[in-house]
């Protein structure tokens, strides 16, 4: 049986160790830089051929004075921030001159920090004067916010720029509150932003919530959580401390934070599951929880669910298009990476060069492995003889190595498996990314 909450060392499939990245859901550790801006212009122009629909995804550096690209004390925040929106207009426009203003924007992800209300329409404007994004709430326009810098009048100008769902990140504990809990467990912020979502009209509200540093205790996040659940967001990504997702990665300089034992996260971990579990979440996988009537979780029901470098959408036939740094693309079977160097990426774009740093292809074999990954997290279930179909293979010789795995998870009732089917039980459902991870880590020689 895989032991979700095993010590490491131990042979384990866990979801924290997986190859998945929590900023995209992608294999980042297979990225190289024999991938640059022309593998990206090439594919772009097969997305406008095509007409495929689009999902975008700009992100914005959370801490911009800290790392800009003319020094920040001579710029200041404001103008520091400007700067960076230059450079990310030109890149738009560099990018967006190969792409057809009839390929619709069905999915839109804002990240990184929140921008000021007057940032925010200089940057919508100018994505909406090069794309053609949907009205009547049509497509999904979701947003990070953080609590220090989002108010209800943000939240009301996200709205109004056509935004629909929105993500809630709750901050991490300040150095004068590390000997009190008390202001970590406050839920008065939080509560105000989600009464402004609901005000507002959101779809749904996500909340970001983070475990394993070492001031926390498994009954201090279970009082953190219970207050959580009591303002009944839509959503719950729930994520460690050990793999963050980008946002909450200390900056260069800062003190990193020791983390807490691994008894102590295993029994966070279980946590998360048995009280979202009991508040009536469903598990989706990679930490997110949603309600039962969430378009995640009605997407998954139905069968349309997919897992792009976008995290889970029910958008999984657009090409998604990514702004800003560190921003990943993924077009066919090509993903691509801006750099992470914000002095980089503005330079290059000065010489107006894409700042495309790295990159991707899927080979046969991985795209095997990504598809019998992708159908087992979405649908919760594997149709084997259609997987044979497809790529020609006789999958328990395929998968030589995780089929006696298989077989052990069959006996210890995590998961139904025949010679047609592999289907997630309710007892499996909270060990699906470690039962996908034995597909991904399967190097798939045998064919027949």
């Amino acid at each position: 049986m895989l032991d979700f909450f095993a010590k490491p060392g131990e042979p384990v499939a866990r979801c924290d160790q997986g190859v998945l990245d929590p900023n995209c859901h992608a294999d980042t550790q297979k990225f190289h830089d024999g991938i640059g801006s022309l593998d990206l212009l090439r594919a772009v122009r097969v997305s406008r051929q095509k007409r495929r629909p689009l999902s975008l995804n700009v992100q914005l550096p959370s801490n911009l004075t800290s790392s800009c690209y003319t020094p920040p004390e001579t710029l200041g925040e404001h103008a520091a921030l400007e700067q960076y929106l230059e450079r990310l207009k030109r890149e738009i426009d560099l990018v967006g001159c190969h792409l057809s203003p009839d390929q619709r924007v069905e999915q839109f992800h804002l990240g990184g920090g929140t921008p000021s209300i007057a940032h925010l329409q200089q940057l919508m404007n100018h994505l909406r004067r090069r794309f053609h994004f949907l009205e009547h709430e049509c497509g999904d326009y979701s947003a990070e916010v953080d609590l220090q810098h989002t108010d209800w009048s943000i939240m009301g100008a996200l709205r109004e720029q056509g935004f629909n769902h929105v993500s809630i990140g709750v901050p991490d504990i300040d150095a004068e509150c590390e000997r009190s809990v008390a202001c970590y467990q406050d839920p008065a912020p939080i509560n105000s932003l989600i009464d402004a979502a609901r005000t507002f009209g959101f779809r749904s509200v996500n909340v970001d919530l983070g475990f394993g540093h070492a001031w926390q205790t498994p009954d201090s996040f279970a009082a953190k959580l219970r207050t959580i659940i009591e303002l009944e967001p839509d959503r719950l990504m729930v994520f460690d401390y050990a793999r963050p997702p980008r946002r909450y990665r200390p900056m260069i300089g800062d003190k990193v934070r020791a983390l807490c034992s691994q008894e102590d996260k295993g029994a966070m971990r279980q946590i998360c599951f048995e009280q979202l579990i009991a508040a009536g979440y469903h598990y989706i996988g990679m930490g997110q929880f949603v309600r039962p009537d969430d378009d995640l979780a009605i997407a998954q029901e139905r069968g349309r669910l997919r897992r792009t470098c976008d995290g889970f959408t029910r958008h999984g036939f657009c090409d998604h298009i990514g702004f800003g740094v560190g921003a990943i693309s993924q077009i066919d079977d090509l993903y691509t990476q801006n750099t992470e160097v914000i002095e980089r990426y503005q330079r290059q774009l000065d010489n107006d060069q894409l700042p495309t740093a790295r990159g991707w292809r899927f080979e046969s074999g991985e795209q095997i492995r990504h598809t019998v990954t992708e159908r087992l997290a979405c649908d919760l279930e594997l149709d084997i003889r259609a997987i044979e179909r497809r790529y020609g293979l006789v999958f328990p010789r395929y998968f030589a190595s995780v089929w006696p795995l298989l077989e052990q998870l069959s006996r210890d009732g995590l998961i139904e498996l025949s010679d047609r089917f592999i289907s997630i039980l309710p007892a499996g459902r909270q060990e699906v990314d470690g039962i996908c991870h034995l597909f991904e880590k399967e190097s798939g020689s045998a064919r027949h």
